[in-house]
């Protein structure tokens, strides 16, 4: 179990770097613009790739 775990952590942490590493100032203006978002919009951002998340999960299994 812990390995999967690992595993799905390692592969989070691609996906979460390609970006920076391939395109830096897209990046950084992407992140200037969430800073401009209230609280409810940046929880509806996190709630919907929860969900989405979860879809993929349910689909793959």
């Amino acid at each position: 179990m812990w390995e999967v775990f690992f595993i799905a952590i390692g592969l989070m942490m691609i996906f979460e770097g390609l970006f920076p590493f391939s395109f830096p100032n897209a990046w950084r203006e992407t992140f200037q613009k969430l800073i401009l978002l209230e609280d409810n919009q940046i929880r509806f951002i996190g709630l919907t790739s929860i969900v989405v998340g979860l879809i993929i999960l349910l689909l793959v299994n």
